[in-house]
């Protein structure tokens, strides 16, 4: 018996909060193997997608033969005329909104008259050949009886149950019990695959079946096939296919089912999943699809309206996830639950000492059809970068749905993945995956790494000096955020004594939060902590950039502005601006800190000024777009969130940072975008 049937109701209710959905079908593995974001719309948010004619004209013929055999068992035979009629019934009930209309059939009237002459094609064949389902059939047992109870696939307690719909179980003239599935088919399918094709479907009915029914055993599988056209060659209509459930199918289908299935189910267990879109897709209304994954980025969780109650809490931290996602996070209660009850049917076990990092990688890939080869390990100061080529097919950005299983195998919190763009190595691109490790030593600063005006900022993972060049005018201002601990302060450091090795006289430093106050500093270094002296210091400064513009003059002046958002919260706003004369009337408005630090940004470049504004609080509040778009050089350390490394580097990855100078820039210098570099380490 599956152990999660002999869970309490209170123990279910705690089990079930785990998950984004409470049962699985057939049905929902396949859509999640055949497209993950009609997968999400459809079982996750239970939003409804258009259907297709052939589909429509399908689900009346099956209502159709619903009634036919309700019918049977009673001992009534209806004609022909009774079939089309129910079929009819089943379309009149459909909404306009529910077709899908395509390039050639532009109306409803026009869909409904093309399913209606399917229908017809269906029955009449059903009619014609109907020995093909009565000649064994001693009686019916069930009509699309409902079945939901707990199951065991591939000898692996399943943690979700199962949900069913069998269209028809009889029993044979033999004694035999029997599953019947009516298909409509535009074309059969073809014999050499019908065992993938089918076989998972078969094992699904004969689990929900017998655990339902206890001591009656499946024997047989059929899926009777109706094709929708007729065969010119004048032969059946109605194709057979029977899967003999003997214990070698068993396990077969099983272990064909227990791979989609596992999948499915890591995915509704963690709410960091990137359900991923299958533009091959014929069988999902593709308007409809991008629709609701736009609406998943904007909208709240009251705006999906057939979320299950039990289930919008979680959805609605979903929701908040997706606009500050982490695929990185391994925090959340939901991640660690999923862990824990996923144990019992995930068996990988990746700790083995024989095992390589690059061996763990390639084989946790290739378990998920990825096949990839790691062609190098770049050994890095603060993380080991393995660089990875792809085989032909395979998608890049489905590797990203498997950050936390990488991480996972390689025994770490989390690893990073750089994929846009690739990695230029040797003149061949790849996919970056990039684990951190404990630091054994640090990078000392040194003033070799300096030539003319280019202030070196550290080594790259490939030994390469990451720089920022006082002398090119595309990169005027650098922005340097991090939290406590996270290399910032060292960073300014670095910048402020290469700039003294380079021969830059007029250097300022704003500090309102006193970090260089009592550091022994060369005369020609201003430290100024004030905010009235700052503010002061500010305005002198614009006066001197109009005056160099107004004289043509050029001169480097180095600004190192420290936490200039504390800064903004102590400046003087308002009437506190104003200038009054001795009679205490107003004659002038002073312009603010912040207004003459966004005027030296934006027109100071020319004549020489280059700010390096640091802080450690990253949101939009604290460096909003005016003054980000003036700091063309973006570093970011470590910081605690994956939206804090969005406001600065417009893309997460920082939060994955281990701290200490290491750090990801991004500067029009590297056109490669995103670059992990290890800072230089010298003491204040």
């Amino acid at each position: 018996m599956n152990r999660y049937a002999q869970l309490t109701p209170e123990q279910l209710e705690e089990h079930f909060s785990n998950y984004l959905i409470d049962s699985w079908s057939y049905s929902s593995v396949s859509c999640f193997a055949r497209n993950e974001k009609a997968f999400e719309m459809q079982y996750v948010y239970r939003e409804k997608d258009t259907r297709s004619i052939s589909s429509i004209a399908g689900n009346a013929y099956h209502y159709a033969l619903k009634q036919y055999f309700c019918a049977w068992v009673d001992g009534d035979a209806p004609k022909v005329v009774n079939l089309t009629q129910w079929a009819y019934d089943y379309l009149d009930e459909v909404g306009a909104n529910e077709w899908r209309l395509t390039d050639k059939i532009t109306t409803v009237e026009a869909a409904l008259a093309e399913a209606t002459k399917n229908v017809n094609n269906l029955i009449e064949s059903f009619c014609a050949e109907i020995s093909t389902y009565t000649d064994q059939i001693a009686r019916v047992l069930s009509v699309e009886e409902k079945y939901e109870d707990w199951v065991t696939v591939n000898g692996v307690d399943i943690p979700l149950p199962l949900h069913s719909v069998i269209d028809l179980v009889v029993e044979l003239k033999d004694g035999r019990i029997v599953i019947i599935d009516h298909k409509s088919k535009s074309a059969f399918t073809n014999e050499k695959e019908v065992a993938l094709v089918h076989g998972q479907q078969a094992i699904t009915y004969v689990k929900g079946y017998e655990a339902a029914h206890e001591g009656q055993d499946v024997s047989e599988v059929w899926f009777i096939e109706n094709k929708i056209s007729k065969n010119k060659d004048k032969s059946a209509q109605l194709r057979k296919h029977v899967f003999t459930m003997n214990l070698d199918n068993r396990r077969l289908f099983e272990a064909l089912l227990y791979e989609p299935l596992r999948r499915m189910l890591e995915a509704v267990s963690n709410p960091d999943y990137i359900y991923t879109i299958n533009h091959s897709d014929n069988f999902v209304d593709m308007a409809i699809l991008y629709d609701f994954w736009a609406r998943t980025q904007i909208s709240e969780i009251e705006d999906f309206e057939y979320i299950p109650a039990s289930k919008k809490d979680l959805l609605a931290k979903r929701q908040r996830k997706i606009k500050d996602s982490s695929i990185g996070s391994i925090a959340p209660k939901v991640i660690t639950s999923f862990r824990k009850n996923a144990a019992s049917f995930i068996t990988l076990d990746y700790s083995h000492s024989n095992m390589t990092n690059e061996e763990k990688i390639e084989h946790l890939l290739r378990t998920y059809n990825l096949q990839i080869q790691v062609a190098f390990k770049i050994d890095g100061f603060s993380c080991d970068t393995y660089l990875c080529e792809m085989a032909p097919g395979v998608e890049i950005l489905s590797v990203f749905r498997h950050t936390l299983d990488i991480a996972n195998a390689l025994d770490v919190p989390r690893v990073r993945l750089q994929g846009e763009p690739l990695v230029m190595y040797e003149g061949k691109s790849y996919l970056a995956i990039e684990v951190n490790k404990k630091r054994t030593k640090d990078l000392p600063w040194d003033k070799k790494y300096l030539e003319g005006y280019r202030l070196p900022l550290g080594i790259d993972n490939f030994g390469n000096t990451i720089v920022w060049d006082l002398a090119n005018n595309t990169t005027p201002h650098v922005l340097v955020c991090g939290g406590t601990g996270s290399g910032k302060s060292v960073c300014l450091t670095n910048i402020l004594y290469y700039a003294i090795e380079a021969g830059v006289e007029d250097i300022t430093i704003l500090d309102p939060k006193f970090e260089f106050a009592y550091a022994q500093l060369p005369s020609n270094v201003k430290v100024l902590s004030d905010i009235a002296d700052i503010e002061r210091s500010l305005a002198d400064m614009v006066k001197d950039m109009n005056e160099r513009v107004r004289k043509r003059e050029k001169r480097y002046s180095l600004v190192i502005f420290d936490e200039f958002a504390d800064a903004a919260d102590q400046m003087r706003t308002g009437k506190a601006l104003d200038v009054k004369d001795e009679n205490g009337q107003v004659v002038a408005h002073e312009k603010s800190l912040i207004e003459n630090f966004k005027m030296l940004l934006q027109k100071g470049r020319s004549a020489g000024f280059r700010f390096v504004a640091a802080t450690q609080r990253a949101s939009v509040k604290t460096i909003p777009g005016d003054i980000k778009v003036n700091l063309p050089v973006q570093i970011c350390f470590r910081v605690p969130k994956g939206l804090d490394s969005k406001v600065v580097l417009d893309t997460e990855g920082a939060e994955c940072l281990n701290g200490a100078g290491d750090g990801l820039i991004h500067s029009p210098e590297y056109n490669d975008g995103l670059v992990r570099f290890q800072a230089f380490y010298r003491p204040l």
